[in-house]
């Protein structure tokens, strides 16, 4: 099998001795992990007349060096490759990446799905599939993830106190300052820590999506209000009349406290 850099199709790409990803021009560039040749031909057309640039990987050896080669934008990985587990790449992966993944794989067991998207898998695409909604997904994941870096950034590291409680992000938990746990969801901790982490700046309900839920197929605007709606009920001291995030009509929301780090 051909390494992951014969395979690459770079036009200006390089190698830096230092195994550093080189510096290479802004179009995305997306990793294709399957062990069927014909699989990855299929996406590498696909992608390639979109405009992408295109790695292939037979496997987690030729991913791993393709990105400590390339600055890798995202990753469609096959679940079911004949001699590897694709969990345990996608584990290997976030080990050393937050690089977008989305897992194509023929399983349709909900409880590889939902290990998928525990690991940290952007999105899951099931076999046979059709290219035009491969193509829309890659797009959608592509621009949420470039939004997210180009506005808000999770918090990372934070401990915040605002308002009687004590967030700590990297812990994730949230205490009173007498030393009292918060129980909160992943989503609602995911809600608070940005919007603390942005105090005094109005996030709307697609930049809060990015980081708290990701992909639903509940009408998105209103699951960012229903995490709001129960957050506040657990640290507002009236949530009709919320103090510490107040909805800003048509735009969003604004978390008003003014954290000390």
């Amino acid at each position: 099998m051909k390494s992951a850099g014969a395979m690459d199709t770079g036009r200006q790409s390089g190698t830096l001795r230092s195994g550093r990803p080189v510096a290479e021009p802004s179009i995305p560039r997306i990793a294709v992990v399957d062990d069927d040749a014909r699989v990855r031909r299929l996406l590498r057309n696909v992608f390639e007349e979109a405009g992408y640039r295109v790695t292939e990987a037979g496997g987690e050896v030729e991913l791993m060096a393709a990105l400590k080669r390339h600055n890798i934008s995202l990753i469609t990985l096959d679940l079911n490759l004949r001699h590897e587990d694709g969990l345990a790449i996608a584990r290997a992966v976030r080990r050393e990446s937050d690089v977008a993944i989305i897992m194509v794989t023929a399983r349709t067991d909900d409880a590889d799905r939902i290990a998928g998207l525990e690991i940290g898998a952007d999105d899951y695409i099931t076999k046979p599939f059709n290219v035009r909604e491969v193509l829309a997904r890659v797009r959608a994941v592509l621009r949420r993830t470039q939004a997210r870096s180009a506005s808000v950034s999770p918090p990372v590291g934070d401990i915040l106190r605002f308002g009687g409680y004590v967030l700590d992000v990297a812990a994730r938990e949230l205490r009173t300052t007498a030393g009292r746990n918060v129980p909160l969801t992943g989503a609602e901790f995911n809600l608070l820590a940005v919007l603390a982490s942005h105090a005094g700046r109005v996030l709307s309900r697609e930049n809060l999506l990015d980081f708290t839920i990701g992909d639903t197929a509940e009408p998105l605007e209103r699951s960012i209000d229903t995490i709001v709606a129960r957050l506040r009920k657990k640290i507002e001291t009236g949530s009709n009349a919320p103090q510490l995030i107040k909805t800003v009509r048509g735009a969003g929301y604004i978390f008003t406290a003014k954290p000390q780090r």
